[in-house]
C-alpha cells in the first residue's frame, strides 16, 4: 500500500537536506532529518544529558485525511547514545500544517551534539480509524474484567 505525503520547504532553511527516506526495501519509517537555522549549522545543537530540544525538520507537510505521521525515535541513536521522544510515538494529524519538529531528550550520561543535516527520528504513516464515543450504564463482562496492571501474569 501506497500513499503520497506532500512536504513544503520551510523559507530560511537549508534546501539541500533531504527529504525524508526509507533506508532499506522493507523499512517501515524513513528517517527524517535535522534542518538546523544557519546560526547553528556549523556547531550543531548540542544536548546535555536529561535536556530536551526541539529539532527544526525544515518541512512542513499535508498528511492525507484518514492518516497521521508518527515520529519515533531511532534505535541506534537510542541504545548508543540515550537519545529518545519523549512523546514517543509523536502524532502529525491530518489536518496540520505547521512545521515539523521533533523533541529530542537525552537519556544518556554525556552531552549529544545534533549535527545539521543528521537523521534524528523516523516518521512511519500510519492509517487512523476515529471512534465514536458513547456513554453505557453496563460493559460487557470479560475474563479479565476490571484487572489491572500485571493482572494477566508474569510469564
Amino acid at each position: 500500500m501506497s500513499v503520497t505525503i506532500q512536504f513544503q520547504r520551510l523559507p530560511g532553511f537549508d534546501p539541500d537536506i533531504p527529504l525524508p527516506g526509507y533506508a532499506t526495501a522493507g523499512a517501515a519509517g524513513a528517517d527524517i532529518r535535522a534542518n538546523l537555522p544557519p546560526e547553528s549549522r556549523a556547531a550543531g545543537l548540542t544536548l546535555a544529558p536529561m535536556a530536551r530540544v526541539l529539532v527544526p525538520t525544515g518541512l512542513a507537510c499535508a498528511i492525507p485525511d484518514g492518516f497521521e505521521m508518527q515520529i519515533r525515535a531511532r534505535s541506534g541513536l537510542a541504545l548508543r547514545n540515550g537519545i529518545a521522544l519523549p512523546n514517543a510515538p509523536a502524532t502529525i494529524d491530518s489536518d496540520y500544517r505547521g512545521p515539523i519538529g521533533v523533541i529530542l531528550i537525552n537519556l544518556g550520561d554525556a552531552p549529544f551534539v545534533i549535527a545539521h543535516g543528521a537523521r534524528i527520528a523516523q516518521i512511519v504513516i500510519a492509517p487512523v480509524v476515529q471512534a465514536r464515543f458513547t456513554l453505557t450504564d453496563d460493559l460487557d463482562a470479560t475474563r479479565r474484567g476490571a484487572g489491572g496492571f500485571g493482572s494477566t501474569g508474569s510469564d
